[in-house]
């Protein structure tokens, strides 16, 4: 099943990625999506609210965030 709220989505990968093991990321509208680069348009997206989003990239920023994902 396609996501609807993705259809007409930006992705953006970063340009420090490879070839492989890479996300893309869709910022805008109510909800910021990631997918796997090489699913394209097949794989699952995974949605997160603008402000958990947020959060998240702050403690990636800051170096808060272990290697299991918990808050250091």
């Amino acid at each position: 099943m396609i996501d609807q709220r993705f259809t007409a989505a930006r992705w953006r990968k970063s340009i420090g990625s490879g070839d492989t093991n890479c996300v893309e990321v869709a910022i805008g509208g109510p909800v910021v999506g990631v997918r796997d680069t090489k699913d394209r348009g097949t794989g699952p997206i995974l949605a997160f609210e603008p402000a958990a989003w947020a959060v998240f990239l702050d403690g990636v920023r800051d170096q808060g965030l272990t290697s299991d994902g918990t808050a250091a």
